[in-house]
């Protein structure tokens, strides 16, 4: 179609120019379309990935709790065991050795009782 009406060749010229940006619009959509498709299966992947990962991560979290508590138990149930048997050996002793056991008490109590006014008198003169 050639023609010497310039406004006809302006026409002809906008339709071209259209089509021309209405392909470029088209092409950078499909463009665009294969790039987040790609990202969102790189994402899936990774996500199917990490799946196991933290699975087994919480799993040994959980392992060492339970290790952890179990060994705070047996602990302080070996701590209560020793409490009691040295509250028994001590009321055991204080059966068979009255005088001394009194005796020991009441050197341990001025003993603490020394201490005590030592540390006091140091604080009041620092």
């Amino acid at each position: 179609m050639n023609t010497d009406n310039p406004l006809e060749q302006s026409s002809v010229f906008a339709d071209r120019t259209a089509q021309s940006a209405d392909k470029a619009i088209k092409a950078t959509q499909r463009v665009a379309n294969d790039a987040l498709n790609t990202l969102a299966g790189s994402v899936e992947d990774m996500r199917q990935q990490a799946a196991p990962l933290l699975n087994r991560a919480t799993q040994q979290v959980n392992t060492l709790a339970q290790q952890g508590m179990d060994s705070v138990r047996d602990t302080s149930q070996q701590l209560r065991e020793q409490a009691i048997r040295a509250a028994d050996s001590t009321v055991s002793y204080v059966k068979e050795e009255p005088v001394k056991a009194m005796l020991i008490a009441a050197a341990t109590g001025a003993a603490l009782m020394a201490l005590l006014s030592l540390m006091i008198r140091s604080r009041d003169r620092g």
